[in-house]
């Protein structure tokens, strides 16, 4: 039976149409994924399930009272709150009910009214049926899966990084156990053992779920049918996504010999009818006109806009590029032994470890952002530094990319803009959307957009992989490999810095954390 049934979906922005009558189920027990690149509409898709946009046409129908879960990056927390009192909001109504049935039983220690007991007896039975008294152990389980017990109960969510905060929100969305699951992006911020946590964690998870993720292997291992967004359709696919993907190469190919098969046709009538139009065989070439007219032309198969990246590079007559020594990186306390290295022109450093155990606090102290604890870091005088830093802040996130870059470079055409952020893969529609509607795969292509507009001789990139799809990857991994300059890279994503870069310091090792 299905718990969600989407019928005639049509969407568009501007110029662009993302679907035009999409039709698809999601089964009870289904775990799909969903899949396309940056700007397809994956997550307009999602907003657009749980209300949060109105499509241009369709219908999203729900199963009555089924309770969803999804994962929103920019939900609001109240200022002050720390990790403990946001993941008991997920039990909210529950605490609630504890509350007034310890007043009916102060009330009854007073007053003496047994109508008071029996309607704290209903209350307590409540309360047991939903395992109250198991919560504190539930919440200790998914905060250690999740790798938030190293945070601190006590820990600020204000304080707290991008990622921190994303695991913090993904906690409480799994302790309020919903019937359908709706998750973007899920592992950005998650190490090797903690995806393992959830893989298993949805792997058991007897409800429905709709994941998008760019993380194929993960896909691969948690969902059992695939919904594809691409090229203004939305086609679903059963079973794994290697599976899928396979299917979707079949029919790709299937197509592409029916195009190429139609052509001929097409082809050879409109010879015939150029020769024969105004001969003895006219009537002929007028049939011929007549079937061409009728025919449904077959489209060619669509292949993915392929971004691109070019860092202009700034020569420097320096050998030395970087000296850090003994540096201690913290806030009041530090999360790393000293930590010392040289870089010389031209070298590719990776930071690598673990999600949370200090790789952007420690770019930061080198970058002089955060005061150092101790020790020091030395730029080349000639070093000329871009950095890009993984969270999706803007200073304005009602402007679109156009105005943002636009700001940052006010003499620049903006036709140049344009052309530039089509360079990156964002198209025409999405460069007049506001930031805080793009996806944060499209965010993060505008972000190295940016980066490309100043020359530079050293790039020191934050886990600039966190959202884009495999394309997009490959595009900014090429432009990586032919900067003439130094790198220094946060990543904890194998598939994208195996055996390219110079050098690697395992910053897990350094880790004070016990």
């Amino acid at each position: 039976m299905a718990v969600l049934d989407v019928s005639g979906l049509t969407m568009s922005f501007a110029d662009k149409k993302l679907y035009d009558d999409a039709n698809f189920q999601l089964e009870r027990g289904e775990h799909m994924g969903v899949v396309g690149q940056n700007g397809a509409g994956k997550s307009t898709l999602i907003k657009i399930l749980i209300g949060q946009l109105l499509p241009v046409a369709g219908r999203v129908q729900w199963q009555k009272n089924t309770k969803i879960g999804y994962l929103d990056q920019y939900v609001d927390i109240p200022a002050g709150m720390n990790l403990i009192d946001f993941l008991h909001t997920a039990f909210a109504d529950l605490y609630a009910i504890n509350d007034q049935m310890n007043q009916l039983y102060q009330d009854y220690a007073t007053k003496m009214d047994d109508r008071l007991l029996t309607r704290a007896g209903r209350l307590q039975e409540e309360l047991d049926a939903h395992n109250f008294y198991g919560l504190e152990t539930e919440i200790e389980r998914v905060m250690a899966g999740l790798g938030l017990n190293e945070l601190g109960k006590e820990h600020v969510v204000a304080e707290m990084s991008g990622g921190q905060r994303s695991k913090i929100i993904l906690a409480k969305m799994l302790l309020e156990n919903p019937d359908v699951i709706l998750l973007d992006e899920p592992t950005n911020y998650l190490d090797t053992a903690h995806i393992e946590w959830l893989i298993e964690y949805l792997n058991d998870f007897a409800g429905a779920a709709m994941i998008i993720s760019h993380d194929y292997d993960f896909l691969e291992r948690v969902t059992n049918t695939i919904v594809d967004v691409s090229f203004g359709k939305i086609t679903k696919y059963r079973g794994s996504f290697k599976q899928a993907m396979r299917q979707k190469e079949g029919k790709k190919a299937l197509q592409e010999r029916e195009y190429e098969k139609q052509q001929e046709v097409i082809d050879k009538a409109e010879r015939f009818i150029r020769k024969n139009k105004a001969g003895s065989k006219s009537t002929m070439a007028k049939s011929r006109e007549k079937m061409l007219a009728r025919m449904t032309r077959i489209d060619p198969p669509e292949d993915n806009l392929k971004a691109s990246f070019n860092f202009p590079y700034e020569n420097t007559g320096s050998a030395n590029a970087l000296r850090v020594e003994n540096i201690q990186a913290g806030y009041g306390k530090p999360l790393l032994a000293p930590v010392t290295f040289s870089m010389t022109g031209g070298e590719k450093l990776l930071f690598s470890g673990f999600n949370g155990v200090g790789k952007s606090t420690l770019i930061k102290t080198i970058l002089g952002k955060i005061p150092a604890l101790s020790g020091t870091s030395t730029f080349s005088p000639s070093a000329k530094v871009s950095y890009f830093d993984q969270d999706l802040i803007w200073d304005d996130p009602t402007k679109t990319p156009l105005q943002t870059i636009q700001d940052q470079f006010p003499t620049m055409l903006p036709k140049t803009i344009r052309q530039r952020l089509a360079k990156a893969g964002i198209n025409a529609a999405n460069a007049q959307k506001p930031m805080n509607l793009l996806s944060g795969g499209e965010q993060t292509k505008v972000k190295l957009a940016l980066l490309e507009l100043t020359s530079s001789n050293f790039l020191i990139l934050d886990e600039p992989t966190n959202h884009l799809d495999d394309e997009t990857k490959e595009g900014l991994k090429r432009a990586l490999q032919n900067f003439p300059g130094n790198l220094i890279l946060v990543s904890h994503e194998q598939s994208f810095t195996n055996g390219w870069l110079d050098k690697v310091l395992n910053v897990e090792k350094l880790s004070l954390k016990k």
